[in-house]
């Protein structure tokens, strides 16, 4: 005997409208710990970093960009924790940051310039051109929740 289709859809409705609510509930709870647990972590390395440069007596520009990296991590974490969607161009500006720092690590250790200066830098252009690609289509091309008019939503 076949079980029969209308009551299996049914059952599976009911059961779904159960265990929905309970596995909405569990997922939400873990992106809201993970979001703080990242936030906390981002605080921290920033505090540890501080810290050092206080025990050193100076800041120096390489110290400086990591602040900022950190800064930006923050940011992307307030943003990520207040409309729930990822903003791209932070990630990008964090990118660009962190080749900016490396590129300072590298220009300041070596006595001849060499490719990987190069290579760092166009690394840094074409993430500057990613940014301009982002922004361009996110103008251009807006989400239903941009037309909405919600804030927040620019990738």
């Amino acid at each position: 005997m076949r079980p029969d289709p209308v009551t299996s859809n049914i059952a599976t409705r009911r059961l779904r409208g159960a265990v929905d609510p309970i596995g909405n509930l569990l997922s939400e709870a873990f992106h809201l710990l993970g979001l703080f647990a990242i936030g906390a972590a981002t605080v921290w390395a920033a505090a540890a970093a501080f810290m050092a440069m206080i025990a050193k007596g100076h800041a120096s520009l390489e110290d400086l960009l990591l602040l900022f990296i950190y800064l930006e991590i923050g940011s992307m974490v307030g943003i990520y924790f207040k409309t729930n969607h990822m903003p791209v161009r932070f990630l990008i500006y964090v990118g660009i940051t962190a080749l900016t720092r490396h590129l300072i690590v590298v220009v300041q250790s070596e006595a001849a310039p060499d490719a990987g200066i190069l290579i760092l830098a166009g690394g840094t252009l074409v993430m500057a051109l990613a940014v301009l690609v982002v922004r361009f289509a996110s103008f251009h091309y807006p989400s239903d929740s941009e037309k909405s008019g919600e804030p927040g939503h620019d990738s």
